[in-house]
Parts: structure tokens; C-alpha cells; sequence
């Protein structure tokens, strides 16, 4: 192991030992760090996503209009799948491990000299704004970690704009136990006479209009007016889009990513039809409803009910006659009985395993609680992987869903999927 592979190593060690599952929210812990770096985010342009599901495809789509259109594009998402250099990007590519190393250097000695508790995703994020204002990108897309409020990207004083996709149930504990409620915290990212984006169907529309409103917030509202072909065109009454993205909930992402670029005109940021579609035709965002034609493979988070429900239509829709061979496995924070009762059909065959998280469902828990057509324990993500090898036919569709934790155990396994 080289020098620097050592370095990013250790400072890999430190950043977990904040709490990989520890969320503590709130903005105060991050706002001390960022006023030792002069607040970088305070001289960004920022496009600021939060929402239950699609944020991520929303912030990939918009990174991918931005720099087919030649601008330099900042992107911070979570979680990673292999590596945490993934979750901060310029026009595609992930902070160099040297960049990582520096700037994770100077934010420790921060908190330490300084006696600031920060959480791993606080570190994370202020890393985010650092580099991105070091490296002069032009527009960062900031997705929200949990929630909106008190999540630790919402340090954003005047957005472009706020992004507010779909509004479910999740992290109830944290967030809330009732639609208004949790729509309250997603809403927290809208700022005083800065525009505001959200879906005309949401469960939490007039959570969020209100609070637009009371803000002086100019709401831009998508309408859920496109349909999908089998070969993936989403269409409506003006306009057909050829997206490399699937999954039928893509058709409301979509519909917010053109309001976005509407509210941006008016911040004199235009950007032509034709830009859109060819960056509509090449964007890539991994394991959302990922399908790999020559293993037969999907591979998807659906990590909430929500989720999973359009995982399942999807599923039906592009995939109506193939049997489905799961491989699934979950955090225990998570809803995984009301989850897979709505992924799982009778006929399915249903591999459960355990992962290296301590935070992993226990499979024997959860082989119960579903019926279905045939099920198989593995403890393991090596064994899981070696049963679902078994089921390599083309007639059938296999589908590793649940934790994006898991699934990047899957994809970095010595065992790969045939």
C-alpha cells in the first residue's frame, strides 16, 4: 500500500469513528466549522435538492444538462456505493484522494483544536463546499442528507433555487410521523425570496406552498403530464425525451428538472432544448433501477416503502413475464417488513442475507414476516451472491435490492455475479 493509499486509509478510520449511523442534526456544529473556512458556501451558486425519493436522479440529471452545456458542475450526494470520494464530483469525476486527504486534514484539526463534535456527513459536507469553491465550479448541486431543516447541507443562505422532490414516509423517528410534519422539515431548505421547485402530486404540496409563500418563495410547480414508452421515450402534449435513466418514476424527476431549468432562466442561466436532450441521453446515476441486459440484472435501492412501490410498477411495467429471483437485505432501521411485502410477489424466489454492517437485518427475522414461492438464508454477501449465481437464466430477471450499504458490498465483492 502506497503512501497516500495509507493516508486515505487513516483518514477513512477517523471519518467513521464520528458515527457512520450517528445522525445528531442540527446546524450549529457545521456553521462554527465553516466560519474557520471563511464559508465557502456563501460564494457558491447552489442548486439545493431535498425530498424522500429522486433526488438523486434529479441532481445527476441537472450535473449532466450543466456540463453538456459546458459548465464546470459541482455535485455532492449520498450515500457512496464503493468509495467516499464518490459522493463529491466536478463534471463527473470523484475528488482525487489527494484532495480528500488535504482538505479531511484540515477540517480534524478544526474540530479538534476547537472542540466541535462533528458527524461524519457534517465533515463530509464541509469538504463539499470547500472544494468545490477551491476548484471555482460554477454551479454546486447540493442534495440533502436527511430531511431539509436541520440536515447539514442547509447552511445555503440564497439558493438558485430549492429542489423539493417527492415527500413520503421516512426516518419517522427523526423527521416526524405524519406527511405535514415531514414536509415541514424537507420545506426548511426554502429561503426568503429565493424560487422553489416541487411536484403539482405531492403529498406535501400544501405544507410547502405555504411556507414558499410565507417566504416570499416564487413556486414552480411540475405537472405529472408525461408517459412512458417501453423503450424508455417520456412524452407529453409538447416534447419527447429520450432518457437513459429508468424506471417510471423518472417521469416526475424529469418534470421537476425542466421547472428547474425554468426558474433558472430567470436567473439568466438558459440552456437549450437540444443541450437537455443529449445530456438526457447520456446521464448516469448507479443501482437506481440499473439494468444490466447481458446478466439479467437490476439492481436497485428501494430502501423505503415509496420505493419500493415504484420499484414493483417499474418492475411490472418493463419486466411483466420474467421471474424474479431477489436477492434483498436491509438495515434494521429501516421499514423492511412493510418493504417487502410490497416488493415480493408469491412466486418470487427470495434470497435474504446479512451483511458486514452491524446495523444488518438479521434474514432469519425477517424469512417469517414473507411468503413467497421459495426463500434462501446466506449470512453472508459472498454466499448470497454464490446462490444467486444458481439462478443465471435468461428467463429469468435477477433483482439485488434494499440498503445501498449492501449493494456496494455486492458490487466490491471478490465473487462477481455471472
Amino acid at each position: 500500500m502506497c503512501n497516500r493509499e495509507k493516508q486515505y486509509f487513516n483518514a477513512i478510520k477517523i471519518l467513521t469513528s464520528q458515527g457512520k449511523f450517528r445522525i445528531n442534526l442540527g446546524l450549529e456544529r457545521i456553521s462554527e466549522i465553516l466560519n474557520f473556512f471563511n464559508n465557502p458556501q456563501d460564494e457558491l451558486k447552489i442548486i439545493h435538492v431535498a425530498g424522500t425519493n429522486g433526488k438523486g436522479s434529479i441532481c445527476a440529471m441537472l450535473a449532466e444538462i450543466f456540463k453538456q452545456h459546458g459548465s464546470k458542475i459541482g455535485l455532492y450526494t449520498s450515500p457512496h456505493l464503493l468509495d467516499y470520494t464518490e459522493r463529491i464530483k466536478i463534471n463527473g469525476i470523484d475528488i482525487s484522494k489527494s484532495d480528500f486527504i488535504n482538505i479531511f486534514s484540515e477540517i480534524i484539526t478544526v474540530c479538534e483544536q476547537n472542540n466541535i463534535p462533528a458527524t461524519e456527513f457534517e465533515i463530509l459536507t464541509v469538504m463539499a463546499y470547500i472544494y468545490f469553491k477551491k476548484k471555482n465550479v460554477d454551479i454546486a448541486i447540493i442534495e440533502t442528507g436527511l430531511g431539509g431543516r436541520f440536515d447539514a447541507t442547509n447552511v445555503i443562505k440564497k439558493p438558485l433555487v430549492s429542489v423539493i422532490s417527492s415527500i413520503d414516509y421516512d426516518h419517522i423517528d427523526r423527521l416526524g410521523d405524519t406527511i405535514e410534519k415531514i414536509a415541514f422539515e424537507k420545506a426548511g431548505i426554502i429561503k426568503n425570496s429565493r424560487p422553489t421547485v416541487i411536484m403539482q402530486k405531492n403529498k406535501g404540496f400544501d405544507v410547502v406552498k405555504n411556507i414558499a409563500d410565507s417566504k416570499n418563495s416564487k413556486l414552480y410547480i411540475a405537472k405529472d403530464d408525461f408517459k412512458v414508452s417501453i423503450d424508455n421515450i417520456f412524452s407529453n402534449k409538447n416534447e419527447s425525451y429520450e432518457l437513459s435513466l429508468h424506471g417510471l418514476w423518472q417521469a416526475q424527476n424529469l418534470s421537476i428538472v425542466l421547472k428547474v431549468l425554468e426558474a433558472l432562466e430567470h436567473e439568466n442561466i438558459l440552456i437549450s432544448s437540444k443541450i437537455v436532450k443529449i445530456a438526457l441521453k447520456s446521464v448516469h446515476w448507479s443501482c437506481r433501477f440499473e439494468f444490466n441486459k447481458n446478466k439479467n440484472l437490476l439492481i436497485d435501492g428501494a430502501h423505503n416503502p415509496q420505493g419500493a412501490m415504484m420499484l414493483r410498477k417499474s418492475l411490472d411495467f418493463y419486466f411483466p413475464d420474467r421471474q424474479r429471483i431477489w436477492l434483498y437485505s436491509s438495515l434494521i432501521t429501516k421499514n423492511y417488513e412493510e418493504i417487502t411485502n410490497i416488493l415480493f410477489k408469491s412466486d418470487d424466489i427470495v434470497i435474504l442475507s446479512a451483511f458486514s454492517s452491524n446495523n444488518s437485518i438479521n434474514p432469519n427475522s425477517l424469512k417469517n414476516k414473507i411468503s413467497v414461492k421459495k426463500i434462501y438464508i446466506t449470512q453472508n454477501i459472498s454466499d448470497a451472491i454464490f446462490r444467486l449465481n444458481k439462478f443465471s437464466s435468461k428467463n429469468n430477471l435477477r433483482i439485488i435490492a434494499g440498503s445501498f450499504y449492501m449493494i456496494g458490498e455486492v458490487l466490491d465483492n471478490s465473487i462477481s455475479i455471472n
